[in-house]
């Protein structure tokens, strides 16, 4: 059974989940041949190890706060806050709070 994502033109909902976050799994909500869209949720005190993306990203904080590492510094990405990575580049994310960011990936697909 595949999981569906958005279509061309659909609507997709990334208002904050505020009471509902805890209980609401990480989803891919768009998956194209060069493009993945996809809301992570992170439950305070939860991580990421570190990792790289295969294309460049944008990590974007929804609502919560996390600590992001990458580039050899850490630094603290709030709801309203949005951070460019280049392809491939290692980064780690911490919750302080729980947290709902929305992950673009422009795929780097041979």
């Amino acid at each position: 059974m595949s999981i569906p994502h958005a279509a061309s033109g659909e609507l997709i909902d990334i208002q904050p989940l505020g009471e509902n976050l805890r209980q609401t799994i990480s989803t891919t909500l768009v998956r194209a041949d060069h493009l993945e869209v996809f809301r992570m949720t992170l439950a305070a005190g939860k991580t990421t190890p570190e990792h790289r993306a295969a294309g460049a990203i944008t990590i974007q904080c929804l609502e919560g706060v996390v600590e992001l590492e990458a580039h050899g510094k850490t630094q603290i990405l709030r709801a309203g806050y949005m951070v460019y990575l280049s392809d491939a580049e290692p980064h780690a994310v911490r919750a302080l709070e729980d947290t709902s960011l929305l992950i673009t990936i422009l795929l780097r697909r041979l």
